[in-house]
C-alpha cells in the first residue's frame, strides 16, 4: 500500500479544498484515534502564538512611528493595572485611567469640543495593535476629514481594557470615542483589532451603550472596510445622538441597494 492509500491521506484529501476555503480548524484527520503529527503541532503553534499575544507588550516607539506624524503627537496613559500579570487578573484595573494621566489629559483638552476620541489599546494582543492600527487609520483619516469629524488628539492606553476610553474621552471633552484594541486572542487568529464606538461616553456605560466592529486584520475584515464601517457608525452616532443597540450598522444594506439610475 502506498503512502497515498492510507485512510488519513485519503481522508486529509477528501476536505483540502474545504480547508483552503478558511482558518478554521476543521477536517483536521486523524491517525487512529488521534490527530495527525501535523495537525497536532499546528495546534501547538497556534497555542503558543496566542499565549505570546496575551502576554506581549506594545512597542510604543514602533507603533509612533508607523502612525507617522499623528504618532510623534499621541498621549500616552496607562490603566490602574500597574503590570500584565496584574491586568490581566483585574479586568477592573484596565478599565479604569490612572489618576495621574486623567489630569495629563485635561491638560492637552482642545479649546473646541472635538467630535471623537480615538484610543489605540493594547487589550488582550497588542500584536493586533501594533500591526494593523496604523494602516486603519491611514483609511479612516480621510473620511474622518470629509465627514467633517474633528479628532481630538490621539491617545495610546496600555494595560487597557475597553472601558478606558469612557475616562480619556471625558477628559478630552470629546463627544464620542473610537477604542480599537486587541481582540482576545483565537486558536486561528491572533492578530484581530476590534473596534468600539460610544456616544457621550461616560463612567458607568456598558456593553449596550457601543457599537463593535471585529477581526479588523489582514485575512479578516480589510482596513479599508473597516474604515468605512467605523465612518458610517460615527456619522450616524452623531446625527442620532446615540450608539449601542439603537444604532444598527447598515452598511451592508446600503452596499447592496442598487443606484436610482440602476432602477430605471
Amino acid at each position: 500500500m502506498s503512502k497515498t492509500d492510507l485512510p488519513e491521506d485519503r481522508n486529509s484529501d477528501q476536505w483540502a479544498g474545504l480547508r483552503r476555503l478558511t482558518p478554521a480548524r476543521i477536517a483536521l484527520g486523524r491517525a487512529g484515534v488521534s490527530l495527525t503529527t501535523a495537525r497536532n503541532l499546528e495546534f501547538q503553534i497556534a497555542h503558543a502564538q496566542a499565549r505570546t499575544a496575551v502576554h506581549s507588550a506594545l512597542e510604543i516607539d514602533r507603533l509612533r512611528q508607523d502612525l507617522g506624524a499623528e504618532g510623534q503627537g499621541a498621549l500616552l496613559v496607562g490603566s490602574r493595572a500597574p503590570d500584565r500579570a496584574t491586568y490581566l487578573q483585574r479586568p477592573d484595573l484596565g478599565r479604569l485611567l490612572a489618576p495621574e494621566a486623567y489630569e495629563m489629559l485635561q491638560s492637552h483638552r482642545p479649546d473646541q469640543q472635538p467630535d471623537v476620541a480615538i484610543v489605540l489599546a493594547d487589550g488582550l494582543s497588542a500584536l493586533a495593535t501594533q500591526t494593523s492600527a496604523p494602516p486603519f487609520l491611514a483609511a479612516l483619516r480621510p473620511l474622518l476629514c470629509a465627514a467633517g469629524l474633528e479628532p481630538a488628539p490621539l491617545v495610546i492606553a496600555t494595560q487597557a481594557r475597553v472601558a478606558i476610553g469612557d475616562e480619556i474621552a471625558q477628559a478630552l471633552g470629546a463627544r464620542m470615542v473610537l477604542v480599537l484594541i486587541g481582540e482576545r486572542p483565537g486558536l486561528s487568529a491572533a492578530d484581530s483589532l476590534g473596534l468600539y464606538l460610544t456616544w457621550a461616553p461616560h463612567a458607568g456605560s456598558t456593553d449596550a451603550d457601543r457599537n463593535c466592529i471585529s477581526n479588523i486584520r489582514p485575512g479578516g475584515l480589510g482596513f479599508d472596510d473597516a474604515a468605512h464601517r467605523a465612518i458610517y457608525l460615527l456619522r450616524e452616532a452623531a446625527r442620532l445622538r446615540l450608539s449601542g443597540v439603537g444604532l444598527k450598522d447598515r452598511t451592508e444594506t446600503i452596499a447592496a441597494t442598487p443606484a436610482p439610475e440602476a432602477l430605471s
